[in-house]
């Protein structure tokens, strides 16, 4: 083990390596923090520039470029109320609403430092744990992706600051729009009114950026400036990390182990990990009345979680050629490309590079910390200019990248429509990032939901026979009822009182 962890140092130690890791990394930052250029595009442009690299230095541009992408994602949305990546959308508000009250510097130090910590987190779980964990993954069914999949939609009810009830209609309506073209088990056209750019349905990138980026304009075009941000020299970003760390080194592990577990799953990544964690924060905090206002313990568990699924993503790919998520579909191309074919003999045949691997993600999620900080001090620049003059570079973004992910501008008009719907929606109390999130997981639980019916015939008995998926199944009923218990509650206990008063 020595000798291989030896070999494994001399493979990353060459400048091919050093230069493609910080150069990867530098990318990374800053296509994840622009709004609609998410982790897996950083990734996937990436690939033609593998072609001309060694296999090592081929891996740690894809390694260093989604771990940097991932936390960047935070920036915009801390500043700006606008997320730079699916992932970071669970709790923009949270952080948005720190820096409103001034702790803007705490906002961000909490996202890299914890975003660094879940890393390495993951990357132990890749080192230690990648067979049984595999196994895990590996016994999980259609019916066990259905309860979990429904169980990452129920967070909506959970995170929302509304009516649990909006939150609800939200997560339909973004169902609904899931539904849209070809892309279903039947294979036949649904809502697409004849025009042929539907037949791909609506990717999540264009909604994410519509709802968020250009429904923020739209805000803003239409009410009053608020009063700006103290003009003050940003502090220390990682003042009181440390502190955090203590304070919450719970919801920090737990973070951890969910984004583990969650990254091991085929199909799940880094956005269901953070909404799960950020739900799971405000469930079972001790203090859940002030998430949404600017509290710090939502941050720190969700932003471990998604960092730390991006590792642990890679057991199932690397072991079985099974990707975790779409960054890790990406880099098992890659592998095949470089002729390290994923696989149980990798791990004897070609141990050193898997060290290899093992140390980028630990050298690239310690990168992030002094990078991440140079990113964000950049990025607080912004917080100092007028907003005449940040919008229009928005909506210029907002089109630049829209128009990038179809290359045609069918993508500019569904981010523009979008950018509609959310105003709206929020204008009305309906949280747009319930929608969102029902578009992300929509194709995964209809598809999970059709298969499961099909190898059942027709019975739903199956969904609830198996040891995990009646497990899963109890807490997503369990989600899904409890606005509905939490409203009976609140009729029955001022009723109660009336009754008490009046004896």
């Amino acid at each position: 083990m020595l000798k291989t962890l030896i070999d494994a140092f001399a493979l990353i130690s060459t400048w091919e390596v050093i230069i493609a890791m910080i150069a990867a990394s530098v990318y990374g930052l800053v296509i994840g923090s622009l709004p609609g250029l998410s982790a897996t595009m950083a990734t996937a442009l990436l690939v033609p520039v593998t072609f001309y690299l060694s296999p090592i230095a081929a891996i740690a541009t894809i390694v260093a470029a989604s771990s940097m992408a991932i936390f960047s994602g935070d920036i915009p949305g801390a500043l700006l109320r606008i997320p730079g990546t699916p992932a970071s959308a669970a709790y923009a508000d949270e952080a948005y609403a720190m820096t409103r009250k001034g702790q803007a510097e705490l906002a961000l130090g909490a996202g890299v430092w914890f975003s660094a910590v879940g890393g390495i987190a993951g990357v132990l779980s890749l080192m230690i744990l990648a067979p049984p964990l595999a196994e895990i993954a590996l016994s999980f069914s259609t019916f066990e992706y259905f309860w979990l999949a429904l169980l990452g939609l129920m967070c909506a009810t959970l995170v929302a600051r509304s009516s649990p009830v909006k939150a609800i209609a939200g997560m339909f309506i973004g169902l609904l729009v899931s539904c849209i073209g070809i892309e279903n088990p039947g294979g036949i056209p649904r809502f697409t009114f004849g025009l042929t750019d539907l037949f791909g349905g609506i990717e999540p990138i264009p909604a994410l950026v519509g709802v968020f980026a250009v429904a923020q304009v739209m805000r803003a075009m239409l009410t009053p400036e608020p009063p700006p941000l103290p003009r003050r020299k940003f502090g220390s970003i990682m003042a009181g990390q440390w502190r955090l760390t203590k304070l919450y080194h719970w919801q920090m592990t737990r973070g951890n182990i969910v984004g583990i577990i969650i990254g091991v799953l085929p199909g799940a990544g880094a956005d269901m990990a953070a909404w799960v964690s950020y739900a799971m924060s405000k469930r079972f905090s001790k203090e859940p009345e002030k998430f949404g206002t600017g509290h710090v313990e939502g941050l720190v568990e969700a932003g471990a979680s998604n960092n730390a699924s991006i590792a642990s993503g890679w057991v199932p790919s690397l072991l079985f050629g099974i990707p975790g998520d779409t960054i890790a579909a990406i880099a098992i191309g890659v592998l095949y490309m470089k002729g390290l074919n994923p696989g149980p003999t990798l791990f004897t045949e070609k141990a050193s590079s898997m060290y290899a691997i093992y140390l980028m993600f630990i050298i690239a999620n310690i990168m992030m910390i002094p990078l991440g900080i140079a990113m964000i001090r950049i990025a607080a620049y912004i917080l100092l200019a007028p907003r005449s003059a940040i919008m229009p570079i928005i909506m210029l973004c907002c089109a630049v990248g829209s128009f990038a992910i179809g290359n045609n501008m069918f993508g500019v008009v569904t981010v523009a429509a979008f950018g509609v719907i959310g105003y709206v929606m929020e204008a009305n109390g309906y949280p747009v990032a319930a929608m969102v999130l029902g578009i992300v997981m929509g194709t995964m639980v209809e598809q999970a939901f059709v298969t499961s019916l099909i190898k059942s015939d027709g019975s739903i008995l199956p969904f609830f026979e198996r040891p995990v998926a009646a497990i899963l199944a109890a807490m997503a009923i369990g989600a899904l009822l409890w606005p509905v218990m939490v409203w009976v509650w609140r009729k029955v206990k001022p009723a109660q009182t009336v009754a008490a008063t009046t004896r």
